[in-house]
């Protein structure tokens, strides 16, 4: 995707890389157990760098100028989580809430990568008996899978040769 794109400006819309400020969320996002990452951005600037900072010609090098994560809140709020400065160690991290409808629309386009999990039909846990039958079931099937391999092992004409000498490792 390039600048000048219509996708490419939808999602420029979406992020707001030029968003400078910070909304609260949830303690534990700050501390890093935040949603599964939807999306990642990185920002670059192309033809940079060259002497005296590095010993190539200038204009071949890119900056990396920011990093933004899209992230889907359990209510299914789109959040932006930002990293102005990637290069620098440091714990610069600001939040932001992206539009909704913005969201739903590059979503259903395709333009975030594949579609976001849907929720599983199931709305409560395995139980024991089910979890001992969906085992029970594994292991039949692995143990029948194995009786055939070997069956068809057994047939003539497969495996070493019968009845011909077998090659002999000698250790030296």
């Amino acid at each position: 995707m390039a600048s000048g794109e219509p996708s490419f400006d939808r999602l420029h819309e979406l992020l707001r890389p030029g968003y400078t400020g910070t909304r609260p969320v949830p303690r534990a996002w700050t501390r890093g157990r935040y949603p599964r990452v939807r999306v990642t951005v990185v920002w670059g600037l192309t033809g940079v760098g060259g002497w005296p900072q590095t010993s190539r010609a200038p204009g071949g090098d890119t900056a990396v100028e920011r990093v933004d994560q899209l992230f889907l809140a359990g209510d299914g709020t789109p959040w932006v989580r930002t990293d102005p400065a990637p290069d620098v160690q440091d714990d610069d991290i600001r939040w932001h809430p992206a539009r909704r409808d913005l969201y739903d629309r590059l979503d259903r386009a395709g333009l975030l990568g594949a579609p976001a999990p849907a929720a599983p039909g199931r709305s409560r846990p395995w139980s024991a008996v089910e979890l001992w039958r969906a085992a029970a079931g594994g292991l039949a099937a692995g143990a029948a899978g194995t009786l055939l391999v070997r069956r068809a092992a057994d047939r003539r004409r497969t495996g070493p040769p019968r009845g011909e000498p077998r090659q002999e490792l000698i250790d030296l």
